[in-house]
């Protein structure tokens, strides 16, 4: 198995040497940038171009590790029990299968992506890390283990919300995805908005990028933003030339796809004072 990118992601080389390297290895593939860089696409892109199905187990603040496994709904048991249901002699009735047990009894390989890992507690890694190396586990309430048919391509995500544990880290194959250059974030619009003018193009992008480089940002627009931004410039058919030195001089056209917070709107219309003062 080889990913080589697809038509609707572009992937560095960087990228698909360690996506190819995890899938040899048979290791998950850990997966960090900043959010909005295309972190999680790259779970469905590579099960796309495999022609692997995919499972997605979206992580929260309140997840824990035991729910990729299974639960147990005593609860719901309790209950039948009162009521005289049958159902209460076979204690699997009540097991809910999670993410990984699905992973693992799938008759072929799959892709298991494990999304944005570091929401959850410090110790959600650790708790997974004897399933994910030996891709088993222990369903006490059966007595049955339950091992992987197929080993799963495994990709996890992080924000670096949390540093991740050393002994978790030391299991997986790493890859933090950079912010595309100019010429590469260019490539990925044109996948997106194919047949968009080149003047526009050029304009925007060299818009997007002093916006980025604006020193005292607190947040910097994603590749996900640009993608929306550069959407909404062609759908108002905007003038290439209203975009020149709209950073340095004025708010950005549509600045709302891109500045996602009061502090650098703020910063922009100081900006934009000073420049008109000057």
């Amino acid at each position: 198995m080889q990913f080589q990118g697809t038509d609707a992601y572009i992937a560095d080389k960087d990228l698909m040497v360690a996506v190819n390297a995890a899938i040899r290895l048979e290791r998950p593939l850990l997966v960090k940038g900043e959010p909005g860089t295309g972190k999680t696409e790259l779970a469905r892109q590579v099960a796309a171009a495999l022609g692997l199905d995919l499972l997605e187990w979206n992580v929260k603040s309140t997840t824990k590790a035991q729910q990729g496994l299974y639960e147990y709904d005593a609860v719901s048991r309790l209950r039948d029990s009162q009521l005289g249901d049958e159902r209460v002699n076979d204690v699997a009735n009540y097991i809910r299968k999670g993410k990984l047990w699905q992973a693992f009894e799938t008759e072929r390989k799959c892709v298991l992506l494990i999304d944005e890992i570091d929401k959850a507690d410090i110790e959600f890694p650790n708790d997974l890390l004897q399933e994910l190396d030996r891709m088993e586990f222990h369903v006490y309430e059966t007595g049955e283990t339950i091992t992987a048919r197929q080993r799963p391509i495994v990709i996890i995500t992080s924000n670096n919300e949390k540093e991740l544990p050393d002994a978790f880290l030391r299991r997986c194959f790493f890859n933090y995805i950079r912010f595309p250059d100019p010429d590469t974030l260019a490539r990925i619009v044109e996948v997106h908005y194919p047949g968009i003018r080149q003047q526009l193009l050029a304009s925007a992008l060299t818009t997007f990028y002093e916006i980025r480089d604006t020193q005292g940002l607190k947040k910097k627009p994603s590749t996900s933003e640009a993608l929306d931004w550069i959407r909404l410039l062609v759908a108002d058919e905007v003038d290439p030339a209203d975009l020149r030195g709209s950073a340095k001089n004025a708010l950005p056209r549509l600045h709302g796809a891109l500045l996602k917070n009061e502090q650098d709107v703020h910063l922009f219309e100081r900006l934009a004072f000073m420049a008109r003062r000057d």
